[in-house]
């Protein structure tokens, strides 16, 4: 499974619910959630993500694909019932277009191909305000402008690609019921 959005859609709170709500039922979850900080690849684009610059977003761009290959490479597939990936494909609409579109076909093509695939659906201006709740430092692509950008990317790959969509307004809770009536539907 994949759950994706923009920055501040609750990407992974929804993953950790999903995540806690399989393990109650007695199944093995393996969840991973990028830019990872146990490698190399990770701790890059973090690190970039941070920084400005048109530089710095290729960087992090290229590093953030770096750590999707590496632990799409390192995760226990058959010692799990299930697998739940944040950031899995979406992270190509950071990529000028048409770089982006290409990347995520590339990508789409050579990694595992999720059961679901769910795009959690936010306003840009409520991810913009959610973002500014935060006590963590801000992230390059974490302004209005960009999340305004970035969202209408993400969203047009998620459409042509048949991606189910999960509208982000409303609780936690109602997001996540929604969420499980998606899986138990299919």
């Amino acid at each position: 499974m994949v759950v994706e959005g923009i920055d501040a859609s609750g990407k992974t709170t929804q993953a950790l619910r999903l995540r806690d709500r399989l393990e109650e039922r007695g199944c093995t979850v393996y969840a991973r959630f990028h830019p990872a900080g146990d490698n190399w690849a990770g701790v890059r684009a973090r690190r970039f993500l941070l920084a400005e610059g048109r530089s710095a977003h290729f960087a992090a761009a290229m590093f953030y694909i770096a750590d999707v290959l590496m632990s799409v490479i390192r995760t226990p597939w058959r010692g799990c019932d299930y697998v739940v990936y944040v950031r899995y494909l979406m992270g190509t609409a950071y990529l000028p277009f048409p770089l982006g579109a290409f990347a995520y076909l590339f990508f789409a093509t050579i990694l595992p191909r999720p059961k679901h695939t769910i795009f959690l659906d936010v306003d840009p201006r409520e991810a913009h305000r959610r973002v500014a709740l935060r006590e963590s430092d801000r992230e390059m692509f974490e302004s209005q402008e960009q999340l305004e950008k970035i969202g209408s990317r993400a969203r047009s790959l998620a459409r042509s690609n048949r991606w189910t969509f999960i509208g982000g307004k409303g609780s936690e809770e109602d997001i996540g019921e929604r969420i499980w009536a998606e899986l138990r539907r299919t």
